[in-house]
C-alpha cells in the first residue's frame, strides 16, 4: 500500500486541530437542535421568579459571577458538600436562587435530558434577570460543561471582598483579563440587589465619604452590633429597577459598599463613573459587553467536565 504523502498528514493534522479548536468555542446556537425549548424555558422560569421576588434578579445575576470569578464558568457554585464553595466566606449565608435553578434545570432536563449543562443555565439565567428588571439583553455564548469538583478556599482567594480599595479591585478584575472600564461596568450589576449589615457596617460607622443623611440611615438599618443579616439596597434610589442610577449614587457619596464608593473617591475611575451616570445608554452597552466576555472566561468545553443531571450534584 502506498504510504500517505507528507503534505496530507500536514493537512489532515491542521483540519483536525482546526475541529478540535472550534469544539472548544462556544456559541449562541449551541441547543438549537438538541434542547431548541432551553431558551425560551429559561426565560419564563426566571420572569415568573423574579415577578414573585425581584431581589431575585440580583441574587440570580450574583450567582454566575460567583461562579465565573473562580476557575471560571462551570456551575462549581452550585455544589453540595463539605468544604465546596457554598461554603465560602463571600457565598455563606448570602448566596441564594438555589432553588430557581434546581427549578429550571429540572424542566430543561423535562423537555430534553442530559443535554444542557447547568453552567449554560446560569449564563442564561442572568441575562435574563437583567431584562427582566429592565436592563439591557445580550446574546448568550452556550456549550459549556459542568465542573466535576468545588472547593471553598478558590472561592475565598478569588472572589473580590467588598472591603476592597480601588487597586484591589484593578487587580482582582485584572487577573480575570477584565480591564478597568469592565470593572466598573460590572459593578454596576449594584444597580440591583441588597447587601448584608456585615457588609457595610465598618463603611457606615467608620468613613467619611459618605453623605451626612445616607450615613444615618445606614446606622438605623445597620447596629453596631448585631443585626448582622439586616438588608440595605446597594442602589438607595431604584434598588429593583437595572438602571445608572447606581453611578450617580456614587458621585453623591452614596455608595452602599466600601468597595462601591472606590469608583468614585479621586481615583482613575471617577470618569468612568461620570460618563455612566450621565450616558445610561453607554452604561448598558458596556455592561452587556462585560457580561458576554466574563461568561467566556475558562469554560469547560468538548469532553471536559460533564453535563450535570442535578446542579447540586456530580453525576
Amino acid at each position: 500500500m502506498a504510504s500517505i504523502p507528507t503534505t496530507t498528514k500536514l493537512v489532515f493534522l491542521l483540519c483536525s486541530l482546526l475541529v478540535g479548536m472550534a469544539s472548544a468555542q462556544l456559541s449562541s446556537t449551541f441547543y438549537d437542535t438538541s434542547c431548541p425549548k432551553a431558551l425560551s424555558t429559561i426565560k419564563s422560569a426566571v420572569a415568573s421568579a423574579v415577578k414573585t421576588e425581584a431581589r431575585m434578579g440580583a441574587s440570580l445575576l450574583r450567582l454566575h459571577f460567583h461562579d465565573c470569578f473562580v476557575n471560571g464558568c462551570d456551575a462549581s457554585v452550585l455544589l453540595d458538600g463539605t468544604g465546596v464553595e457554598k461554603t465560602a466566606t463571600p457565598n455563606a449565608g448570602s448566596l441564594r436562587g438555589f432553588d430557581v435553578i434546581d427549578t429550571i434545570k429540572s424542566q430543561v432536563e423535562t423537555a430534553c435530558p442530559g443535554v444542557v449543562s447547568c453552567a449554560d443555565i446560569l449564563a442564561v439565567v442572568a441575562r435574563d434577570s437583567v431584562v427582566a428588571l429592565g436592563g439591557p439583553s445580550w446574546t448568550v455564548q452556550l456549550g459549556r460543561r459542568d465542573s466535576t469538583t468545588s472547593v471553598a478556599s478558590d472561592a475565598n482567594s478569588n472572589i473580590p471582598a467588598p472591603t476592597l480599595d480601588l487597586s484591589g479591585l484593578l487587580t482582582s478584575f485584572s487577573n480575570k483579563g477584565l480591564t478597568a472600564n469592565e470593572m466598573v461596568a460590572l459593578s454596576g450589576a449594584h444597580t440591583i440587589g441588597q447587601a448584608r449589615c456585615t457588609t457595610f457596617r465598618a463603611r457606615a460607622y467608620n468613613e467619611t465619604n459618605i453623605d451626612a443623611t445616607y450615613k444615618t440611615s445606614l446606622q438605623s438599618k445597620c447596629p453596631s452590633t448585631g443585626g448582622d443579616n439586616n438588608l440595605s439596597p446597594l442602589d438607595v434610589t431604584s434598588p429593583t429597577t437595572f438602571d445608572n442610577a447606581y453611578f450617580t449614587n456614587l458621585k453623591n457619596n452614596k455608595g452602599l459598599l466600601h468597595s462601591d464608593q472606590q469608583l468614585f473617591n479621586g481615583g482613575s475611575t471617577n470618569a468612568q463613573v461620570n460618563t455612566y451616570s450621565t450616558n445610561s445608554a453607554t452604561f448598558r452597552t458596556d455592561f452587556a459587553n462585560a457580561m458576554i466576555k466574563m461568561g467566556n472566561l475558562s469554560p469547560l468545553t468538548g469532553t471536559s467536565g460533564q453535563i450535570r443531571k442535578n446542579c447540586k450534584a456530580v453525576n
